[in-house]
């Protein structure tokens, strides 16, 4: 035990901080998978390119979904698992994995691996850390595992036992941890009009992105016999916001796409399938990645509203990314505040402490920035010809950088005509969407100096 924790490796880890530990670990896991995927062992055919590799090794591991080729025709049974390896790993998160191979190994774990689970998982303390990381395993695994066998029903028929049970399996995972890979090249298109399909592809998804401590809070509300128990278990103010700003979004998304596309995409499909259409695309660009619909077929305007929606993305300590479900709530709660002249921020009758709004709203503004750069950059490299520039081509560019950053998945066809220079820029986009902005918000919350020089004041002309 004592060599372990004093080893060259362990004394090479403790000279990193916090943030690279996390950032590194997701690195390792990204080249790894790129490694493996480059092997002939990976693929039908043609081996990838180095590059391929790594944009489907930093699609998986930051559970976005963005694919460069076919992930079921192109790859191998071994390749198709390192992809559910990755995508099972990116959704649990690296250092879930890492903090219980350590505790596992009798290593124990310090002040960095406690902080890399609070920014990964936690919004408040909990009695055991074994416990935590055993109990996020073993429910994760109990949810796929009821996804996949929802999905056989209708799978094991259309495509035989084996083949019917292995695609539910992969596209439980892929759902669950919010990733968007199908092995089905269309996506789920043809399984627009299944409920059963639909319901539990959502579901996945939802329960992917609230994340793991709403539903354990979830799961003891109900174990405690919700608000008519004697001692209701109460559902924090993280879980809350979540849980509400979640289902806005979901009925918001669905009702705007089923009004915008009426008379559009929507108009050929009988009511019910419509309706699956509209509420399958308004979950599924929570960074979830799948379509029913083909999305080159939509207006401008719903393509919009998808954008906001992935933007968003999911909630803190999920599967998903985005700027959070808690962000955009918060950005109500302080505008709804500041015009009734209160100075703090309140939201279900509780005060939110400055410096998380602080945070939120100086993470909504770091991601704008990025995703400004990145796209000002993709449309230099993808479209140096002022001849065949066209409108639409600005919109999908856009809707990619998004798509990338909020490891949501969706595509208007632009990933397979990225060159090499753009590849990169939407590999980056994916990284710093999944891992980037944790550990700028560390941070910004965590180097706060206590004593600092403060100037006299003077006002400047704003609006």
């Amino acid at each position: 035990m004592s060599s372990a924790q004093n080893g060259p490796w362990a004394k090479r880890l403790k000279q990193f901080s916090p943030a690279q530990l996390l950032a590194l670990f997701y690195a390792l896991a990204i080249f790894l998978g790129a490694a493996l995927l480059a092997t002939p062992l990976a693929v039908r055919g043609e081996p990838l390119s180095f590059l391929d590799a790594l944009f489907t090794a930093t699609s998986a591991q930051c559970v976005t979904g963005l694919t460069v080729v076919d992930t079921g025709s192109r790859f191998s049974f071994f390749g198709q698992s390192v992809i559910l390896a990755l995508i099972q790993v990116g959704g649990l998160g690296i250092t879930t994995f890492s903090v219980y191979l350590f505790i596992y190994l009798r290593i124990g774990v310090g002040a960095k691996g406690r902080w890399i689970i609070n920014e990964t998982l936690m919004h408040t303390p909990v009695g055991s850390w074994r416990e935590l990381i055993r109990g996020i395993v073993v429910l994760t695994l109990v949810i796929e595992v009821l996804g996949a066998a929802l999905l056989a029903v209708v799978l094991v028929p259309r495509l035989g036992l084996w083949p019917g049970l292995y695609s539910a399996f992969f596209h439980s995972i892929s759902a669950f941890c919010n990733a968007g890979f199908s092995l089905f090249p269309d996506s789920l298109v043809g399984f627009r009009d299944d409920p059963l399909v639909n319901m539990t592809i959502m579901a996945l998804i939802i329960l992917g992105g609230i994340g793991f401590l709403v539903i354990r809070e979830l799961l003891a509300w109900v174990k405690g016999g919700g608000q008519k128990a004697r001692r209701p278990v109460r559902i924090s103010l993280h879980g809350k916001m979540v849980l509400v700003t979640s289902a806005f979004l979901i009925l918001y998304g669905a009702l705007f796409i089923g009004w915008l596309e009426k008379d559009n995409v929507l108009a050929g499909m009988s009511f019910m399938e419509g309706f699956w259409a509209s509420l399958f695309q308004s979950v599924s660009a929570r960074t979830a990645g799948f379509n029913s619909v083909d999305l080159n077929e939509f207006r401008a305007p719903t393509l919009f509203l998808m954008m906001f929606l992935m933007f968003v993305g999911a909630s803190p300590g999920s599967a998903g990314g985005g700027v959070k479900t808690t962000c955009l709530a918060l950005f109500f709660a302080v505008f709804y505040n500041r015009l009734k002249g209160n100075p703090h921020v309140s939201l279900f009758h509780r005060t939110i402490p400055d410096e998380l709004v602080t945070k939120a709203l100086s993470l909504v503004l770091l991601a704008v920035i990025l995703i400004s750069c990145a796209l000002f950059a993709l449309l230099i490299v993808q479209s140096p010809d002022p001849t065949h520039e066209n409108p639409r081509e600005f919109l999908a560019c856009a809707f990619e950088a998004v798509s990338a950053f909020g490891t949501a998945g969706l595509s208007m066809g632009m990933t397979g005509k990225l060159n090499t220079t753009g590849k990169w820029i939407i590999i980056v986009l994916m990284f710093v969407g999944r891992v980037g902005l944790l550990t700028l918000a560390f941070a910004i919350a965590g180097r706060t100096r206590r004593f600092s020089t403060r100037y006299a004041e003077e006002n400047v002309m704003i609006g």
